[in-house]
């Protein structure tokens, strides 16, 4: 395979981004996420369980919403938020697996390093 059959156009790239980065961008981002993966909830039961202020919540939920990643029903008076991409928790797994094993690599190379020392 060559070089340039791996080579993103940069429109997509920059819509990457703009998109699926900016979504995940925030620890409490991906919070939000895993906890709407097992259910969806109000924003009010979000900041519970996050001890976080709801406006932050909201803040958050708003980034989520226009990446794409999170959709709303209304039910009576309150607005209840759902992962509308479940495949986001496979992606975001694998990123956690990836940071394992880098981790682990970089451990042992520190290890390597001081027994040549």
């Amino acid at each position: 395979m060559n070089a340039s059959t791996r080579v993103i156009p940069n429109e997509e790239v920059i819509l990457l981004h703009a998109k699926m980065c900016r979504a995940v961008g925030d620890p409490k981002r991906i919070q939000i996420l895993y906890l709407l993966a097992d259910s969806p909830c109000s924003v009010n039961t979000l900041a519970e369980l996050l001890s976080t202020p709801q406006p932050t919540i909201s803040r958050h939920l708003a980034t989520l919403r226009e990446s794409g990643m999170v959709a709303t029903t209304r039910e009576g008076t309150s607005i209840i938020y759902r992962l509308a991409v479940p495949e986001m928790i496979d992606v975001i797994d694998s990123m956690r697996a990836i940071l394992r094993t880098v981790i682990a690599r970089q451990a042992s190379s520190l290890e390597d390093d001081l027994l040549l020392e």
